[in-house]
């Protein structure tokens, strides 16, 4: 029982990533943010000089890329029985996405934690 809890958990998670990713990939192209930076900028250096627009054309989505290409690699690994392996990628997934996701206290990227209110 306690395996196949296991199994399903990690299967939401797989599941719940992959849509957030397809989410994410239509704000990136479709947006003002990510790719209409590249797009827009005269040269993919000057976007590289900028630290706000080099985090969201660049660094938000590789690692967050990055994360669930592992969290892929995760749920393989626990469909396995792997589970220390599946626990490392899992963290390491984990701590990708707490470093990329724009916090209210991060200077210059800051998003408010309810949008829209005040």
């Amino acid at each position: 029982m306690k395996k196949e809890g296991i199994r399903q958990n990690s299967l939401r998670l797989l599941i719940a990533a992959h849509l957030t990713l397809l989410i994410g990939l239509y704000q990136y192209f479709a947006g003002e943010l990510g790719f209409n930076l590249i797009s827009t900028a005269s040269s993919f250096g000057d976007v590289m000089k900028n630290s706000v627009a080099r985090f969201w054309a660049v660094e938000h989505i590789s690692a967050m890329l990055i994360a669930i290409v592992l969290i892929t690699v995760a749920r393989r690994s626990a469909k396995n029985l792997i589970y220390k392996k599946a626990a490392i990628l899992y963290f390491i997934a984990l701590v990708l996405i707490l470093a990329a996701v724009p916090w209210p206290f991060r200077e210059g990227i800051a998003r408010p934690w309810f949008p829209g209110m005040g």
